[in-house]
């Protein structure tokens, strides 16, 4: 992972509300939701809702996948786990196995 892809995505998870939204859709795994579901669950106005969700999709972050007259959001969790192993890979000297004892 490119450095300048980590900030992006940190960027777009500095904002409370997307990070509710992606740790939401990240336990609904594959499953995904649809943009009025993740409304009524965080109790946000769709207006407001269909920026963030907007700005995540462009990072990446989430994938989107038209349902007739719905639209159901996905967690990127690939991406997330690139993120986490990009976070990562230098761990201990290089060494992130070490990293986990205690």
């Amino acid at each position: 992972m490119e450095n300048y892809i980590a900030v992006s995505i940190f960027e777009s998870l500095s904002s409370g509300v997307r990070l509710d939204i992606f740790r939401l859709l990240i336990k609904k795994g594959f499953d995904g939701m649809v943009a009025g579901e993740i409304a009524t669950s965080l109790n946000i106005p769709p207006t407001n809702l269909s920026f963030h969700l907007k700005a995540l999709t462009q990072n990446r972050l989430l994938t989107v996948e038209q349902e007739g007259r719905f639209q159901r959001y996905r967690a990127n969790i690939q991406l997330m786990s690139d993120l986490i192993a990009y976070l990562s890979e230098e761990c201990c000297n290089g060494h992130p196995e070490h990293c986990l004892e205690t």
